[in-house]
C-alpha cells in the first residue's frame, strides 16, 4: 500500500530504515501527524516530520508544528530539578519543608526531596474531588498537597504521580527561584539552546498547535481491580482530563508542569541531546556529569501503584528494565506522555530521540509505534 503521506524533513543515509519504519506507520493508517528526531554526538542525524495537524486532515503538520506532549513534559520539570541541585539551590536529601515550610503538615516534615522525582511520596493523587478547571490554579492545588497526608508509607515504593508531579516540583521551583517552573525553563533551558519547547504556550504559537485526536477510551481494568479507592484510580480520575481542554487557551496558557508541555521531537531530542553530551551542548551548560549519573540511580524497582506494572525509577525518569528495555544499552533514562510521546536518553551511545504525535492511543506506557522506530534506530547504529 502507498502513502498519500509525503515525509518531510531528512535522514542520514545511515539511518534510512529508520524513515522507512516512519512512513510505515503512515502506510498502516497509525498516524495523523507526528515527527521524530534523533541526536548523535549533540547533532541531528534524524529530522522527520509528516502528515496532518487536525483530524479533518485539513492542515498540514509542518516543521514548526507543535503539540501538548503530556507527561514527556515531566523530563523538562526534572531537568529544571537536577539544574537547582548542582547549583546548591536544592539538596536531593533535605526534607521538602526545609523550601516549603507548609509541607511539614500531615507527618511529611521530613520527608526528602528525591522521593518526589522517583514518584515514591506518597502524594500521587488528591484527596479532595478536584474539576479539571482547577488545574489553572496554582495556589490551591499546591496547598491541598502541602496539607495532605501520603497515601502509602513515603520511600517504600512508587505510584506514578500523574499530575502532582509537576505541581510539587514546580512548587520546589518556585520556592528557590522566585519563578514558575515554566519561566524558569524557559530562562535557563530552552532560550539557551533553541528549542522550541514551552511550559505554558504564549497564544501567539496557537496557529503551529496540532491538535490532539483521542484515542478510545483507556481500558481502567489494566491497571488492577477497579476500586474507586485505589491509589490508581485516585490518581488517574482525580481530575479527569478530557483531550479536548488541550485545545483550549486556558489549558495551553497554564503551567502544568506534568502534562501540558509543548513541543515537537526535534526540540524534546535537542534538549536531551545536552544530557546525552554530558550535561553541555553547544556551550550551553545544562547539568554537570555527576548530576546526570546521580539521576539514573535506581530509586524504586517494583510494581508500579498506579501504571499497575513494573517501573525502575530513577531521579526524575525511568530506567532500564528487563520489562522495558529500550535499546541493548544500560545507561538509558526514558520516559513518555498519554497517547504516545516519548523521549529516551542512551548515554552509553550519546544519543537522544523522540517521537511525538497527535493521534494518542489508549496507553500510558509503550506504543507500538515508537517501538517500531526505536528497532528501527538501534538497528542502524
Amino acid at each position: 500500500m502507498t502513502s498519500e503521506i509525503e515525509i518531510e524533513g531528512f535522514c542520514e543515509e545511515q539511518f534510512k530504515s529508520v524513515k522507512e519504519a516512519f512512513q510505515s506507520n503512515f502506510d498502516d493508517n497509525l498516524e495523523v501527524g507526528a515527527s521524530f528526531a534523533v541526536t548523535l554526538n549533540g547533532k541531528h542525524v534524524v529530522d522527520l516530520w509528516g502528515g496532518y495537524a487536525n483530524a479533518a486532515k485539513t492542515k498540514r503538520w509542518k516543521k514548526n508544528t507543535i503539540v501538548n506532549v503530556y507527561s514527556t513534559t515531566k523530563v523538562m520539570t526534572a531537568i529544571c530539578i537536577h539544574m537547582l541541585v548542582d547549583r546548591g539551590l536544592l539538596d536531593l536529601d533535605a526534607p521538602i519543608a526545609k523550601y516549603w515550610p507548609e509541607f511539614a503538615q500531615a507527618g511529611k516534615e521530613n520527608l526528602p526531596v528525591r522521593y518526589l522525582l522517583s514518584h515514591t511520596s506518597g502524594l500521587a493523587g488528591w484527596d479532595k474531588i478536584i474539576r479539571a478547571k482547577k488545574l489553572y490554579d496554582w495556589d490551591l492545588m499546591v496547598n491541598l498537597l502541602a496539607a495532605q497526608k501520603p497515601w502509602w508509607e513515603p520511600g517504600t515504593r512508587s505510584g506514578y504521580h500523574t499530575t502532582t508531579f509537576g505541581y510539587l516540583l514546580g512548587e520546589l521551583i518556585r520556592r528557590v527561584t522566585k519563578k514558575t517552573a515554566g519561566t524558569f525553563f524557559r530562562e535557563e533551558i530552552a532560550n539557551p539552546l533553541g528549542a522550541d519547547f514551552y511550559i505554558g504556550l504564549p497564544e501567539e504559537h496557537d496557529i503551529r498547535v496540532a491538535d490532539l485526536i483521542p484515542p478510545p477510551p483507556v481500558d481502567l481494568s489494566t491497571f488492577g481491580e477497579i476500586d474507586p479507592k485505589s491509589v490508581a484510580m485516585r490518581s488517574l480520575t482525580n481530575p479527569i482530563i478530557d483531550v479536548k481542554i488541550t485545545k483550549t487557551r486556558e489549558w495551553r496558557n497554564a503551567e502544568i508542569p506534568a502534562d501540558n508541555g509543548h513541543g515537537n521531537a526535534r526540540s524534546v531530542s535537542r534538549i536531551t541531546a545536552a544530557l546525552a553530551c554530558g550535561g553541555e551542548l553547544d556551550g550551553v551548560h545544562i547539568l554537570s556529569e555527576e548530576a546526570i549519573k546521580r539521576s539514573i540511580e535506581e530509586q524504586s524497582y517494583g510494581k508500579d501503584l498506579v501504571l499497575n506494572v513494573p517501573i525502575r525509577f530513577g531521579l526524575g525518569w525511568g530506567l532500564q528494565s528487563k520489562e522495558t528495555p529500550i535499546g541493548p544499552n544500560p545507561n538509558l533514562f526514558y520516559w513518555g506522555g498519554y497517547g504516545g510521546s516519548v523521549v529516551a536518553v542512551d548515554l552509553d551511545a550519546k544519543m537522544s530521540f523522540s517521537y511525538v504525535m497527535n493521534k494518542m492511543v489508549s496507553t500510558l506506557t509503550g506504543d507500538p509505534r515508537s517501538e517500531k522506530l526505536i528497532e528501527a534506530l538501534y538497528n542502524s547504529l
